[in-house]
C-alpha cells in the first residue's frame, strides 16, 4: 500500500466526496441495464442504488450531488422502471438537502425524456480547480482536476475482482485525473491489471503505468491506495 497523494479526496464506497467543494460525485449507474439488457441483473438495482446513495449521503452531507455520466442505460427506448427508479433517486438527494447535477455519458441518450434537472457535459465545482464529465470525451473546460467514469475499473488482488478506482496525479495535460468505479453493483468491471494506455476507452487515461487504483475496503471503512499500476503489475 502507499501514502494517499491527494489528501482532499474522501472515498466512500463507489463514490468520492470532495470536502473542499461541498460534492459528491458518483458515476456510472446505468439505471435501466438489467431490463434492457439480457445480463444477470438483480431485478430491485435501482433500490438498492437507492439505499446505497442514501447512507452515502447522511456520511458526507454534501450541498451538490453530481452524477458523471452514463446516469441511465438506454438508447432507442426507456427501459422499463428506470421513470421508478430515477424519482426515488432525486427524492433521496432531495432529501439529503442537497442539489443534482448530470453530465451525461454515452449511455445517457433519452435522458431528456425522464430527467428535467440541470445537465451539462462539463461541471465545475465549487473549488473552482475541479471538473465533472463522463470521460469518453476530451474536456473543453481547463481545470486542475478532472473527476470521471466511464471505463469501470476494477482490480484483481489474489484472485478476487475489485471495483477500484484510479488516481494519476497530473497524467492529462499537467491536470489529474480520478476514475471513479460503476456505482451499480450490475456492472462488472474491466480488470486494469493488464491494461495499458491504449487499453482504456477514456482519453483522460494518458498514462495507465502512472494511475494508482483505489480499492474501498467495506471491511475498514478506508481507502486502500496501491503503487500506480506500471509498479502494481509487478506485484499483483
Amino acid at each position: 500500500m502507499t501514502a494517499a497523494p491527494d489528501p482532499q479526496i474522501a472515498f466512500v464506497d463507489r463514490a468520492v466526496s470532495l470536502p473542499e467543494a461541498d460534492a459528491l460525485v458518483v458515476a456510472d449507474l446505468h439505471l435501466g441495464r438489467a431490463a434492457a439488457s439480457s445480463v444477470d441483473a438483480p431485478i430491485g438495482d435501482g433500490a438498492e442504488l437507492r439505499e446505497r446513495l442514501t447512507s452515502i449521503l447522511e456520511r458526507t452531507a454534501p450541498a451538490t450531488v453530481v452524477v458523471a455520466g452514463d446516469l441511465l442505460h438506454s438508447f432507442g427506448y426507456v427501459p422499463h422502471g428506470v421513470d421508478r427508479d430515477l424519482t426515488a433517486l432525486e427524492a433521496a438527494v432531495d432529501d439529503a438537502g442537497a442539489s443534482l447535477v448530470v453530465t451525461p455519458g454515452n449511455h445517457d441518450a433519452m435522458l431528456e425524456d425522464v430527467f428535467d434537472g440541470p445537465t451539462t457535459d462539463e461541471y465545475r465545482l465549487a473549488d473552482g480547480e475541479t471538473v465533472v464529465c463522463h470521460g469518453h470525451e476530451r474536456p473543453d473546460a481547463d481545470a486542475s482536476r478532472y473527476v470521471v467514469g466511464h471505463d469501470h475499473p476494477a482490480l484483481s488482488v489474489e484472485g478476487r475482482k475489485r471495483p477500484c478506482f484510479l488516481y494519476g496525479p497530473e497524467v492529462y495535460d499537467g491536470a489529474s485525473v480520478l476514475m471513479l468505479p460503476a456505482f451499480t453493483r450490475a456492472a462488472a468491471g474491466a480488470t486494469i491489471n493488464g491494461m495499458r494506455t491504449r487499453d482504456f476507452q477514456s482519453p483522460l487515461v494518458a498514462d495507465a503505468d502512472a494511475v494508482h487504483p483505489v480499492v474501498w475496503d467495506d471491511a475498514t471503512a478506508e481507502a486502500l491506495w496501491f503503487p500506480p499500476l506500471g509498479k502494481c503489475r509487478e506485484l499483483l
